[in-house]
């Protein structure tokens, strides 16, 4: 499992979104990027940090900041939660794990007793020069923006 610290560069990401168009990291360089990973589209807590991003979505943007999210999910399935919740922002299906493993955040989890593999829920904040400049590994999913403008106000 990849091991990424703050002041590190960002790994590329040469995807494409829910629509199929590309998405690549460096296309935002001069400006901040949320890059928040989870689990499961539709699921309570993904549900809930996707609706936290989208409400203080104008906030954020007008500090500076993208928000791209990405899980393993389907274009069709990230398609069908953008258009249910009115996500203003793209998100990146991973099928094939390559920028969630790129940023190390598929790994061993615990839930009720249970342990399996999958994605962690973590937050990435890439600068506008494309280094990290926090990791956010408690993601509180009703709070993530005011994580965020916490430490970037």
């Amino acid at each position: 499992m990849t091991h990424l610290e703050e002041g590190q560069k960002a790994p590329e990401i040469n995807a494409t979104d829910q629509n199929g168009e590309p998405l690549k990291l460096s296309d935002y360089r001069g400006q901040k990027v949320v890059l928040y990973f989870y689990p499961k589209d539709n699921t309570p807590g993904c549900t809930a940090e996707a609706c936290n991003f989208r409400d203080n979505y104008q906030t954020l943007k007008e500090k500076g900041f993208s928000i791209i999210g990405v899980s393993a999910d389907s274009a069709k399935k990230h398609q069908n939660f953008i258009n249910k919740y009115e996500l203003p922002f793209p998100l990146i299906p991973d099928e094939n794990r390559e920028v969630i493993e790129a940023y190390g955040v598929w790994g061993k989890k615990k839930f009720m007793g249970r342990e399996f593999d999958g994605i962690h829920r973590e937050t990435f904040v890439i600068d506008e020069d494309g280094k990290i400049a926090k990791i956010y590994k408690k993601v509180k999913t009703k709070e993530a923006t005011e994580q965020i403008l916490k430490d970037f106000d």
